[in-house]
């Protein structure tokens, strides 16, 4: 099984009054880990995988610890623990070599951006996702 591992700067304006990364700000680090996983690495395996869009369905995030402001980013693992039919779920550990500040999930629904409409999982992206699929790495917070 493999982990995506992206590298998510912190900026200024993610910080809230408590000096710490806003609860909304996380969504956006979980986006952006979520889009270098599903169209950039897709398409560098020579794949066109959900170059055609989707849709967040649902979030789900645990915040364990309070992450503050520095210059370096925090480390977002990205893999797949379920694909179904017309869905999939993406998990998310944002950490560094110190701490685990927050777990998350998304189920993400590929989207007929031309037709306006859910899709089904192509046999290529299900290819692609099984190489990232881990059950065995859900860990209670």
């Amino acid at each position: 099984m493999a982990r995506h591992i992206f590298r998510c700067p912190l900026r200024w304006a993610d910080m809230d009054a408590f000096g710490h990364v806003n609860n909304v700000a996380f969504l956006r680090y979980l986006e952006e880990a979520r889009i270098d996983f599903m169209f950039r690495l897709a398409p560098g395996e020579g794949s066109a995988s959900f170059t055609g869009g989707s849709v967040v369905a649902r979030h789900e995030i645990d915040y364990l610890r309070p992450l503050v402001h520095r210059h370096e980013p925090v480390v977002i693992e990205t893999w797949v623990t379920d694909i179904k039919t017309a869905s999939m779920t993406v998990r998310y550990e944002v950490k560094d070599e110190d701490a685990l500040y927050a777990r998350a999930s998304t189920i993400v629904v590929p989207y007929n951006l031309a037709k306006k409409q859910p899709r089904r999982i192509t046999p290529e992206e299900k290819e692609f996702l099984e190489k990232f699929r881990d059950d065995e790495g859900i860990v209670a917070a």
